[in-house]
């Protein structure tokens, strides 16, 4: 061989070497860390490397002309999505800024404060007339805004007293009933609600993290399971036969495990509690936060707090098992379905909303 030939043949090497060395480290070229967003970022090359099929048998959403964007910034924490299918527009909360934004579908355009205050509001969902039902951290309850404009205080305490701080909500289409987790971040810090003295000095917050639901019948409050360290995000399958919760307890009990729970849903109450699937991936432990299901009962989780190739939504099948990626920059807090056909995903991810069109449907409307 000659030397030039040798030449040429070290450099194709070292050329596919550098390709493969963030391949190694869980990114592709054009992943999050090296991706730019906004303004003067160039356009994404389909298709988008940032959506990672895990299973391509099974992970079928991925549309190979589809790409990631970033539709707003500039937020302290973004949480809460939730879609209005009749109003056609996305709302959705930045805590520490205690307000509510929207999102409207015909431009994609953002309105800021469309709630402010908004009580620190988090967790974010419509009941079956189309009513915004909020989380609020700095009232420690969970409330329902009327047509009218009117504030309806639908749970302020339950059986064990007043709560620590209402974190995510869902409504039961078939009954109306409100199901809500009470991990008690707000209670903890000024910053994203209001800090309760005897909560903050102490890794448990006032009273035991539990997940509730509201009856709809005569409005009382039960506390339907208390086995996650702290229950946060939640969301039903598609039959509304299993309630998926996530754990985020290992942000302070040192025995927790990072891990979305599954429970039968029985009528009012929650039964056979069991791990639906574990948030550790390639040696690395993150958390899950806000989750939604598809029509075909797969699981899309809002995760992070590990870094690059981790943050973002994680997809997982029926039987727990992940089978797909979507990469975000930042740790991804929340996500909805939304938009008329619900194939729109949305993403809350610290600072900034994220979109991506999914082939699929969102298993409910908000």
């Amino acid at each position: 061989m000659s030397v030039s030939a040798t030449a040429r043949r070290r450099g194709v090497l070292l050329g596919a070497a550098a390709l493969a060395t963030p391949m190694l480290a869980g990114l592709s070229p054009g992943a999050s860390a090296q991706r730019l967003y906004g303004p003067g970022a160039p356009p994404a090359r389909y298709p988008d490397a940032d959506i990672v099929a895990l299973d391509t048998k099974r992970f079928t959403a991925r549309l190979g002309n589809s790409a990631i964007r970033r539709l707003h910034t500039g937020m302290g924490w973004a949480e809460g999505p939730a879609w209005h299918a009749t109003g056609r527009f996305l709302v959705w909360s930045d805590i520490p800024n205690d307000e509510c934004l929207r999102l409207t579908e015909e431009d994609l355009r953002v309105s800021r404060r469309f709630r402010s205050p908004s009580g620190y509001s988090n967790g974010n969902t419509f009941d079956r007339e189309g009513r915004q039902i909020a989380c609020r951290h700095f009232h420690r309850d969970v409330v329902r805004y009327e047509p009218d404009g009117k504030l309806t205080v639908l749970a302020a305490r339950g059986p064990d007293g007043p709560f620590n701080a209402p974190n995510d909500a869902v409504v039961h289409p078939q009954d109306g009933a409100i199901w809500f987790t009470d991990p008690g971040y707000g209670a903890l810090m000024d910053y994203e609600g209001n800090r309760v003295p005897e909560a903050a000095s102490s890794p448990r917050p006032l009273i035991k993290e539990a997940i509730y639901r509201i009856d709809p019948a005569d409005g009382r409050v039960a506390k339907v399971a208390d086995q996650p360290f702290k229950p946060n995000g939640l969301c039903f399958s598609p039959d509304y036969r299993t309630l998926y919760v996530a754990d985020t307890g290992i942000s302070h009990y040192p025995e927790a495990r990072s891990i979305v729970w599954a429970f039968d849903v029985e009528g009012g109450r929650l039964a056979n509690p069991r791990t639906f699937c574990s948030m550790e991936m390639d040696g690395r432990t993150g958390m899950a936060d806000g989750m939604r299901c598809d029509e075909a009962g797969n699981l899309w989780a809002g995760a992070g707090w590990v870094g690059d190739g981790y943050d973002g939504v994680h997809v997982f099948a029926p039987d727990g098992q992940r089978i797909g990626l979507i990469r975000l920059p930042e740790i991804c807090s929340n996500l909805c379905f939304g938009g008329t056909r619900r194939n729109r995903l949305f993403m809350t991810a610290s600072q900034s909303l994220y979109v991506v069109t999914v082939e699929t449907r969102g298993a409910h409307f908000c």
